[in-house]
């Protein structure tokens, strides 16, 4: 008799967490299989300091075959599940397609940025949900306070050092916090840059700081960022978003040349695409985080809506934490669902919660025990510590490095703007140049007519055009986009993939065009974030 195959999609806190608890419960009587887009378990609350240059980024992420064993990693994303099948799809790394077969399935797909309809967000700001992004702000950040301290005009530098962050939540606040930290170090080091002073906005249309937490918390995370220079601004958020700035909702323009997403996060596409029913883009899950109906389809993370049995009538909030422990029981109810012990109902009791501020400042409230400064930062780091599996002596070693040598400040150019757009269903994958790929929709539809971008004439390889996808510089100006049309460039308004027409090839250059500079997308961009053709 074939064991049985439990397929779990997605390796963020929920799926590694089943992957790693059911591992331990199979024994080898069941084939457990992970599918993932990368080899790597992502410790998301630690990736502000990977763009702080805090820690390098291999420290934030744990290899999936290495510390799962026992389970079957297949690397590549789900373009769509057939659930009368019993049968997932999917396209790997280099464009191959696959299929795999389940006796149980465990949705844990996780979630995207959160994108509203306000006129130039698509096309200028970036969010902060995977490690390219991550990396990509670094840089970015690094480049402009370069850039402005070999700028002869005044207000194109005071444009380039200042900073505009939205989204005062957990993601936002810190993101500011470090980014604070991190831009004054680059400045106080240089005697060239005397007299610049980094400007960092945070905005949110809450009335504080870390609305979805206390009160105590909240003021602490905001007494810390306003001394430390940060603008807060509660109340306030983005009306449009231009190459040169951004027009605030109370009629102030900023001139910037970076815009921070970091308003929130919506569930991966995927859950949508099932057809079953569901709560805000959330897939229905009973309180054993089985969906009603499908006994063989298990859900938990944040694209599952999970009953809230603490507080009847509501469902727990996409957190890290909820992911993590929900992955766990979710792992019980499976085995549960093949007679190998009892099925539980998620509960959980909040053990508190901790804000890193940067620097040995913090905000925690462990076991409901309110702390800041020294004592909080500390709290954090060891919760930190503790909660992540595996790298934690390299993790360590880098706060000790960081706390007593000076932070390196270099921009290495390995994630373009243009290989990390806002609206995306793949946060976690970079855009890369080559053949154009299969995947996930992140809701704009193929561009007709537009094979791959056509080559706009007299520009080969074309110099940047402003008001271009990324919010990067113009012309002359380093991370400048493409101008639409241009090889390898940006799709038309409300297309975000560039992906070829159905039933055209892409087009490539000619041979006497010169190839595209070191900021433009050398060819069509493989998207795996869409549907192809055939799909539904």
């Amino acid at each position: 008799m074939s064991r049985p195959r439990i397929v779990i999609v997605g390796a963020g806190f929920a799926g590694y967490r089943t992957a790693q608890t059911l591992s331990k419960m199979a024994r080898g009587r069941a084939e457990i299989v992970l599918l993932n887009p990368t080899d790597y378990f992502l410790y998301l609350p630690l990736l502000p300091q990977v763009a702080a240059g805090i820690l390098e980024p291999r420290r934030v992420t744990v290899s999936l075959s290495g510390t799962l064993p026992h389970v079957k990693l297949v690397l590549g994303e789900s373009d769509r599940i057939d659930l009368d099948a019993r049968q997932v799809h999917y396209t790997g790394p280099e464009g191959e397609g696959g299929i795999l077969d389940y006796d149980r399935l465990v949705l844990a797909a996780g979630s995207v940025n959160k994108l509203l309809p306000i006129p130039g967000v698509a096309e200028h700001a970036h969010g902060f949900r995977g490690l390219p992004e991550a990396l990509y702000l670094r840089d970015h950040v690094t480049r402009q306070v370069e850039l402005a301290a070999a700028a002869d005009d005044p207000k194109n530098c005071a444009a380039r050092c200042t900073f505009v962050v939205v989204g005062a939540g957990y993601t936002g606040t810190e993101v500011a916090a470090h980014g604070q930290l991190f831009t004054d170090a680059q400045v106080a080091r240089h005697p060239m840059r005397t007299g610049m002073r980094p400007r960092w906005l945070l905005l949110d249309i809450a009335d504080r700081v870390l609305p979805e937490l206390d009160e105590r918390l909240s003021r602490t995370a905001d007494t810390v960022l306003r001394e430390r220079g940060v603008d807060v601004r509660m109340g306030t958020s983005v009306k449009e978003a231009t190459h040169d700035g951004v027009l605030l909702t109370d009629g102030e323009f900023v001139d910037t040349r970076t815009l921070v997403w970091c308003v929130g996060v919506r569930p991966d596409p995927l859950a949508e695409s099932l057809g079953l029913p569901m709560e805000r883009g959330r897939l229905l899950v009973d309180p054993h985080l089985r969906v009603p109906g499908r006994p063989e389809v298990f859900a938990c993370g944040d694209a599952a809506a999970v009953p809230d049995l603490e507080k009847p009538g509501s469902y727990t909030p996409m957190t890290a934490q909820h992911a993590w422990r929900q992955g766990k029981v979710c792992a019980h109810n499976v085995a549960a669902s093949f007679g190998d012990g009892r099925r539980r109902a998620y509960r959980h009791k909040d053990m508190g919660f901790v804000v890193d501020l940067g620097g040995v400042k913090a905000a925690a409230n462990p076991l409901g025990v309110n702390l800041s400064g020294p004592a909080a930062g500390a709290v954090t780091r060891g919760y930190h510590l503790a909660a992540m599996p595996g790298n934690r002596v390299r993790v360590a070693a880098d706060w000790f490095l960081d706390a007593v040598l000076p932070r390196q400040a270099v921009q290495l150019g390995l994630v373009r703007s243009w290989s990390v757009p806002l609206d995306t269903a793949s946060p976690e994958l970079a855009r890369v140049p080559g053949e154009s790929g299969r995947g996930r929709p992140s809701g704009g539809e193929p561009a007709k007519k537009q094979p791959g971008g056509e080559p706009a004439k007299k520009q080969p390889g074309g110099e940047p055009a402003k008001k271009q996808p990324g919010g990067e510089p113009a012309k002359k100006q380093p991370g400048g986009e493409p101008a639409k049309k241009q090889p390898g460039g940006e799709p038309a308004k409300k297309q975000p993939g560039g992906e070829p027409a159905k039933g055209r090839p892409a087009v490539t250059p000619p041979p006497d065009q010169p190839p595209p500079g070191p900021d433009v997308a050398p060819g069509p961009v493989k998207r795996t974030d869409r549907f192809t053709e055939g799909d539904s």
